[in-house]
């Protein structure tokens, strides 16, 4: 169990009087003794099954969104390409990442929403892998790498895209278990209550 620690009012940003019970902060793991960067050694951990979805929006203008959902974007189809994009995104993190391991990937799941209320588009990312170590920089590149393509696949008619609010939104698997970001709740209802389009 990590032990906790006793931080006294008035420090750390405590409010006065109060005193807080405070676990110490992790070591980065990326860091050796010495302050170098390196690479991980995983070789002791033990191999879970591991996923992690994460997600980003790209907003433009109205004109722009009705092109992609009438596919009449001169570039071609943009949802479609996006969706290949993410797909190698995550694929390929490792050379985009240079601390990021290898991964034999076992799926790679993507779901785009045309969202009038921004408006703009909604990118998600499911990876799922057998591995010593987690998949959330594979789910988060593939974001990344689907919401670039359609800002490449538009941007002749609307430079003034906007990438935003790229996040993780859970983990499963490994030493630290399961996390979920608050929002995520949040974005299933919205989803179940049909505020968005899927793709």
């Amino acid at each position: 169990m990590t032990p906790l620690r006793l931080v006294r009012s008035g420090t750390s940003g405590t409010p006065a009087g109060n005193e807080v019970l405070m676990k110490p902060r992790r070591k980065l793991s990326h860091v050796d003794e010495r302050g170098r960067a390196r690479m991980v050694d995983v070789s002791g951990k033990v191999v879970t099954r591991r996923r992690a979805t994460a997600e980003g929006l790209i907003r433009m203008a109205d004109t722009t969104l009705d092109a992609i959902r009438s596919n009449s974007v001169q570039k071609g189809d943009v949802l479609t390409v996006a969706r290949l994009s993410a797909i190698g995104g995550a694929k390929r993190t490792a050379e985009l990442i240079p601390l990021c391991h290898p991964l034999a990937l076992e799926a790679v799941d993507v779901e785009i929403e045309t969202m009038r209320e921004i408006p703009g588009v909604r990118l998600r990312v499911s990876v799922t892998a057998e591995a010593r170590t987690g998949v959330e920089m594979e789910a988060l590149s593939a974001v990344s790498a689907g919401l670039l393509t359609i800002y490449d696949m538009c941007k002749a008619t609307d430079r003034a895209m906007e990438i935003a609010s790229i996040r993780l939104l859970s983990k499963t698997g490994g030493a630290s278990g399961e996390w979920e970001h608050p929002v995520a709740t949040e974005l299933l209802e919205d989803r179940r209550s049909g505020r968005s389009e899927d793709r």
